[in-house]
């Protein structure tokens, strides 16, 4: 019993810690919690479970979807929160902002569309080449404007390009 309430005081503390950035959380159950930031009239918002191992699973739902990871504890959970409002907060200071938070929406439409294409249909492997050539061209688009852009954040490396 100790062990779980010393738990509990854990993940009570790292709540604490995310109020103090300015978020508004709001547990279900004790076992989702949602955790949602205004910033610059954008919704920044996160929804975590705790799973049965007692590790977290990390969603952004807000300005997109995507799929964060799972950790192991509170506080990594908490230091990732942390850092992806500061990526963001930098972020609306491009003047293209707006244009990127679309252009993600848009991509989280495509990975739904492209779901529901092979799950209810059919699709001719011809048909799966060309989708495949296609999202091939925009993954080697991306690294290139990468090289040629700067980088304007360091407190963490992106996860992606490694």
């Amino acid at each position: 019993m100790t062990i779980m309430s010393s738990r509990l005081i854990r993940h009570q503390m790292c709540i604490e810690e995310l109020r103090k950035l300015g978020a508004k959380v709001i547990s279900v159950q004790g076992i989702m919690i949602y955790v949602k930031f205004k910033i610059n009239n954008t919704k920044l918002e996160y929804i975590y479970h705790i799973n049965p191992d007692n590790t977290y699973f990390l969603e952004r739902i807000k300005p997109y979807v995507m799929a964060v990871g799972d950790f192991e504890s509170e506080e990594d959970l908490v230091d990732l929160i942390k850092i992806d409002v500061e990526q963001f907060q930098n972020a609306m200071k491009s003047k293209n902002f707006q244009d990127f938070i679309e252009i993600d929406k848009s991509i989280s439409k495509l990975v739904r569309f492209f779901e529901d294409l092979y799950l209810y249909y059919n699709i001719p492997k011809e048909d799966t080449a060309i989708i495949k050539n296609k999202v091939e061209e925009i993954l080697d688009e991306i690294i290139d404007i990468k090289n040629r852009s700067e980088r304007v954040y360091y407190k963490k490396d992106p996860e992606s390009f490694k």
